[in-house]
């Protein structure tokens, strides 16, 4: 449609104003239209009437009735023998048709109509029977109402008021719009933008915030992906050197080999796990409390497991491959450090779902906790091989978590140990 603008601002001024045209001239055609028609109809049949009754009295020979008759509803009448008038008459012009009909209805002959517009005056002539002209003259008024040319005023009126008046909000939205715009273009050049605050109605600033949230989203992964690759290069690097040592000096057993190679499997398998975390899943129907009993079971058999589930739980729809692997780490890895038990708790409200993992542990101090969800980082400084993990456990699981929309707490739990909890909307 090249008619329609391409700004947001014209088309939604147009928006606006094109339904309040159409509307308003529905209803003035549909209601006015007929009304004004109506009270020209009266109009000219009134004053047709009061003529029609003039001339009887003037044909009777009774002068002084239609004199006073005339001076009483406003008419000036005279009798001429010989009157200047236009060649063309205006009987059939839309002020006096109606009055040019009902004069013909009413006195069988031709009535001869005048209008002088500069003046708003009308003037009727008739033949009367001895050969002469009596001329009837009154205002316009008498048979035209100007009511329909002031309402369509005003609906004009009403227009453009109405356009002035949205015009500055709609300039506000756009300027909101267009601040999003240049945002999201130095977004995605790399560039930060710290002065962009979200602004303009709740919609809008929804989509800033989003925005932002986004932005963020991809800065962090950008930067996991960078940290990811140093990772690699650190972690595989130690066991490749101790390997080739062990090679070129014939002092490697096959076991200690086959246990580097197991190491450097476990690392990869993590990366891979990690990088594949992101990767698009078809949402299915989910009800979490078989899928945390089976995980709990896997991966604490030797520990006691305490589950507190609704007795109805909740179903919703969620990434099931995505959302085992993020509470598979998350409960292996509180039954890495229980001692002797662990707790998982459901919890359903009408908007949300909160999930609680709990473990008798050794927790992990306040401030290490933001640390604790950062990938690659493990809170064992020495990485001993004896210890495993290469930190992306709690990483993943905040991956996954929050591709559904949620979020993921570390707290400390009643239990001594660290409490998880994660709260996935519904």
């Amino acid at each position: 449609m090249k008619l329609m603008p391409r700004s947001f601002l014209a088309r939604t001024i147009l928006m606006v104003l094109v339904p309040l045209i159409i509307a308003l001239m529905i209803v003035t055609n549909a209601f006015f239209g007929n009304h004004w028609k109506r009270v020209h109809a009266t109009l000219a049949r009134t004053l047709a009437g009061e003529i029609t009754t003039m001339i009887h009295f003037l044909d009777a020979g009774d002068m002084n009735a239609v004199q006073t008759l005339a001076h009483d509803i406003g008419i000036n009448v005279s009798v001429n023998s010989n009157l200047n008038r236009p060649k063309h008459n205006d009987n059939k012009d839309r002020e006096a048709g109606e009055l040019a009909y009902y004069l013909q209805k009413n006195l069988k002959q031709p009535a001869q109509i005048y209008i002088d517009r500069s003046k708003r005056l009308l003037f009727i002539d008739i033949p009367t029977k001895n050969d002469k002209t009596v001329t009837f003259g009154t205002s316009m008024h008498r048979i035209y109402s100007t009511s329909a040319e002031v309402f369509l005023i005003w609906v004009f009126g009403a227009i453009i008021i109405v356009s002035i008046l949205i015009t500055p909000f709609v300039i506000l939205h756009t300027r909101s719009i267009k601040r999003i715009a240049k945002a999201a273009n130095k977004f995605g050049r790399g560039m930060d933008v710290p002065e962009f605050k979200p602004s303009g109605s709740s919609e809008i600033r929804e989509a800033a915030a989003a925005m932002i949230t986004m932005k963020e989203r991809l800065k962090r992964y950008n930067k996991t992906r960078t940290d990811m690759l140093n990772a690699v290069g650190h972690d595989l690097k130690t066991p490749l050197t101790r390997m080739r040592l062990g090679v070129e000096t014939d002092s490697v057993s096959k076991e200690e080999l086959l246990r580097n190679i197991d190491r450097m499997t476990e690392m990869v398998n993590g990366y891979l796990t990690f990088a594949r975390g992101e990767m698009p899943e078809i949402e299915q129907t989910v009800e979490l409390p078989a899928m945390l009993t089976r995980i709990a079971r896997d991966a604490a058999p030797n520990k006691k497991i305490i589950l507190d589930f609704p007795e109805t739980p909740v179903q919703f729809y969620a990434r099931p491959n995505a959302l085992t692997s993020a509470f598979t780490n998350i409960i292996e890895n509180a039954a890495r450090f229980a001692k002797k038990k662990l707790k998982i708790t459901e919890i359903d409200s009408a908007d949300s779902i909160t999930v609680i993992i709990e473990d008798d542990g050794i927790g992990i101090p306040d401030d290490k906790k933001a640390l604790a969800l950062q990938p690659f980082v493990r809170l064992d400084e020495s990485r001993k091989e004896s210890t495993g993990g290469t930190g992306l456990g709690l990483s993943i699981a905040q991956t996954a978590i929050e591709n559904h929309g949620g979020e993921i707490f570390l707290e400390d739990s009643d239990l001594g140990g660290l409490k998880v909890r994660v709260v996935l909307p519904l």
